[in-house]
């Protein structure tokens, strides 16, 4: 019995190990530093309930100085939904290399993720582009929580909603617009944030995110 116990602790520390390889390697695929250009500022936040998730995101500057975020959430937890969003994330950071339209981007995400079926495997994802000389961002919400628009008028949802990524073949995917002002923000998150409950199951909620949002307008993304 003694060494029943001690091989299944060896298997447990192994695992363990494991895990916090996995965390670090997902840690790094997240960025660290924010991105400073044109007047624009864009940072996020990684954080899952355990040691790795299936949440993903990715920032970067084009070649025709568009700025460019992508945002998703895997279905499940733990390990298995970590490598499906490494999957899911490395398609992504793929496609865009010349400011494809995030509707056409979307579209052939679903596709591509439809290639590579796992049964019981799909993402909600955001995509969105920003124009710095026009201010105006364009993004695609396939299933993901409305973003917040924030501004001195207050932070209101805003774009529609839209399949999950890899689920249906024939699923289509809306361009929504928002012109951004001096000051402005725009908050994309994914439902982990408004999900997670106090110790009597009551959820945060996005009307709390907005005041928060509400509160820290003035402050760097």
């Amino acid at each position: 019995m003694c060494g029943m116990i001690s091989m299944l602790t060896e298997i447990e520390a192994a695992r363990d190990l494991e895990l916090e390889e996995a965390r670090k390697l997902q840690q790094a695929m997240i960025p660290r530093d924010p991105i400073r250009s044109q007047g624009f500022e864009i940072a996020c936040r990684f954080h899952p309930a355990d040691r790795v998730g299936g949440d993903f995101a990715d920032y970067f500057v084009l070649p025709n100085e568009s700025l460019n975020f992508y945002l998703g959430d895997v279905v499940g937890k733990g390990l298995p939904a970590a490598l499906y969003a490494a999957l899911a994330a490395g398609m992504l950071r793929g496609f865009n290399k010349t400011g494809e339209s995030p509707q056409s981007l979307l579209g052939r995400f679903n596709q591509r993720l439809l290639l590579y079926a796992f049964t019981g495997r799909f993402c909600a994802s955001q995509y969105a582009v920003l124009d710095p000389a026009s201010r105006n961002l364009t993004f695609g919400n396939a299933g993901l929580p409305l973003p917040l628009h924030i501004n001195p008028g207050g932070c209101r949802p805003v774009g529609g909603g839209g399949f999950p990524s890899g689920m249906f073949h024939d699923a289509c995917y809306e361009v929504h617009s928002v012109q951004l002002e001096p000051g402005d923000a725009v908050m994309f998150y994914t439902d982990g944030v408004i999900e997670v409950a106090d110790p009597e199951r009551e959820e945060f909620g996005t009307a709390r995110l907005q005041v928060v949002c509400e509160a820290n307008q003035d402050h760097s993304a």
